[in-house]
């Protein structure tokens, strides 16, 4: 017995190439970007020792200050498990330490040290010409425009993270 699909479609089909009009196409484009710049920025990191997957900790970190595992596993899109072995990496390489939470013996919170903090700063440092190679093919004033868009994108007025 076969499903109920229609043998011909009036949509355009997904093909991951410029033009492509299909409902999919956004989605897409939005991959390929990431793609793109998080090989660029795996690049500014790898120097320092840190991946990308370090990295968006201590962003959170900086951000928000000591957070709870749980907590970091929701704002870097990670599960529990892979949560644990970032903060482990972190606390190997002196950048983070958990912290016993007051009130609350079964949870600990991750907080950065003074030296996640230098390779934060450093970071910044070492991103700034590839961040601007990221962007070279853009016109002026193209990616303020893109970060504006995106940002909108990604941050719906209104919407939760």
């Amino acid at each position: 017995m076969t499903a109920d699909v229609p043998r011909h479609t009036t949509a355009p089909r997904a093909t991951d190439r410029p033009g492509d009009e299909s409902p999919f196409a956004l989605g897409l484009l939005l991959r390929r970007a990431h793609w793109h710049a998080a090989t660029v920025m795996t690049e500014a990191l790898r120097p320092l020792g840190v991946e990308l997957r370090h990295f968006a900790v201590l962003i959170v970190l900086v951000n928000q200050g000591p957070t709870v595992q749980r907590d970091l596993a929701t704002a870097t899109g990670s599960d529990k498990a892979g949560i644990m072995r970032v903060v482990d990496d972190l606390e190997r390489k002196g950048l983070a330490v958990r912290k016993a939470v007051p009130g609350d013996r079964r949870v600990r919170a991750v907080e950065i040290t003074p030296q996640g903090l230098e390779l934060f700063d450093a970071a910044h440092v070492a991103a700034e010409p590839l961040a601007e190679r990221l962007a070279a093919g853009l016109g002026p004033g193209e990616p303020e425009r893109l970060m504006d868009l995106l940002t909108r994108f990604a941050h719906p007025a209104g919407g939760e993270e």
